[in-house]
């Protein structure tokens, strides 16, 4: 289990390279928490409600969403 220390410090290093990853790669929960700036419970339920990206099942304990789709999701949310 990580530390809550080293998990930020992972959420920052992928925050701060987010632009350069390849649309298709995957972030996790907490890049996307830092991202939409809401709670885990809310990223949860948007997905389910198709306000956000849909995750993917990566393995079966893991979790991701598409960089290139949420990059294009907070694109269109910021030109409104």
């Amino acid at each position: 289990m990580q530390m809550k220390s080293e998990l930020n410090r992972n959420t920052s290093t992928v925050l701060s390279q987010f632009s350069s990853m390849p649309d298709a790669g995957y972030i996790r929960l907490p890049v996307m928490i830092a991202l939409y700036g809401v709670s885990a419970a809310t990223i949860w339920r948007c997905a389910q409600k198709s306000i956000i990206p849909p995750a993917v099942r990566l393995t079966t304990r893991t979790t991701g969403w598409n960089v290139g789709l949420v990059r294009a999701d907070l694109a269109a949310k910021a030109a409104k």
